[in-house]
C-alpha cells in the first residue's frame, strides 16, 4: 500500500501518496494524477513503478478541499488552471517533496488526464528532470515553450480523444520543434481520452479503457525509463 505523505505548497496543505520499491531505487518518479486527484487506476500505475525499481510518488493537486464527484472535480481544476503560474507552483511542490524524499536519483515526471498537461508544462517551465510522460493529457497551453526542454518526452495520445483536437496535436509537435525537443509522440487510432484506466466502468464513451493502447504505452514508459537510467538505449 502506497505510505501517506503530508507537504505543503505556501500555505496550503497537500497529500501524496508514496509507492517504495523492494530493492535500491533507480529513478525518482512524480506520478500526477487525473482531475480527480489520487483514484484507483493512478494507485495501480504508482504501484507498477515501484515494482519496476522507481520511487513514486503521487502528487496532490487541491489539498484539503479536494473534490469527491466529478462536477466539483470539474470546477476545481478549472480554478487550478485559471493562473498557469500558480498552477506550475503546485507542481513544483511535489517535485521539490520527492527531491527531500529521494536525493540524488534522476528525477522523471509522469501524468495521466490533468497529470498529463501537468508533466508537460512542467517540462515547459523548465524542469530539471531526465523524463516527462504525458498520457491523455491536454496538449495547448497559455505558455507556450520559448527555452530549450531539458526532459526527453513521451506524449501518449488517443487519436480520438474528444478533449484535443487534431490541431492542437499540430500545434504541440511545432511547439516542441521551435524549442528543439527531443519528444515521443505515440497516437493510437480510434481511441478515446483516459485509456490508461483498467478501473473506468466497461462501455463508457469518454474516459474508455484501451488495454492495448494501455500496454504499448506504457512500455514506450518502461523503455525510456531504462534508457534513463542507463540500462538500456
Amino acid at each position: 500500500m502506497p505510505e501517506r505523505i503530508d507537504y505543503a505548497d505556501g500555505e496550503t496543505a497537500l497529500t501524496g501518496w508514496l509507492a517504495r520499491p523492494s530493492g535500491p531505487p533507480r529513478a525518482a518518479v512524480a506520478v500526477f494524477p487525473t482531475f480527480m486527484n489520487i483514484t484507483p487506476g493512478v494507485a495501480a500505475k504508482a504501484e507498477a513503478l515501484a515494482e519496476a525499481g522507481c520511487v513514486a510518488l503521487v502528487g496532490d493537486f487541491y489539498g484539503p478541499d479536494a473534490p469527491h464527484d466529478i462536477e466539483s472535480a470539474f470546477a476545481a481544476m478549472e480554478r487550478l488552471r485559471a493562473d498557469p503560474h500558480v498552477m506550475r507552483r503546485r507542481l513544483r511542490a511535489t517535485l521539490d517533496c520527492l527531491t527531500g524524499l529521494a536525493p540524488g536519483l534522476p528525477q522523471i515526471a509522469t501524468g495521466f488526464c490533468l497529470g498529463g498537461m501537468a508533466v508537460l508544462e512542467l517540462a515547459r517551465d523548465g524542469a530539471d528532470l531526465v523524463l516527462a510522460a504525458s498520457f491523455h493529457g491536454l496538449l495547448a497551453t497559455p505558455l507556450p515553450a520559448v527555452a530549450p526542454i531539458k526532459p526527453r518526452l513521451l506524449v501518449c495520445h488517443g487519436d480520438a480523444d474528444s478533449l484535443v483536437p487534431r490541431s492542437d496535436v499540430i500545434a504541440f509537435w511545432e511547439e516542441m520543434d521551435r524549442v528543439g525537443a527531443d519528444w515521443h509522440f505515440l497516437s493510437f487510432a480510434r481511441v478515446e481520452h483516459g485509456f490508461t484506466n483498467p478501473f473506468t466502468p466497461t462501455g463508457e464513451a469518454n474516459p474508455a479503457y484501451d488495454p492495448l493502447a494501455d500496454r504499448q504505452s506504457w512500455s514506450a514508459l518502461m523503455g525510456l525509463i531504462d534508457a534513463a537510467t542507463g540500462r538500456s538505449e
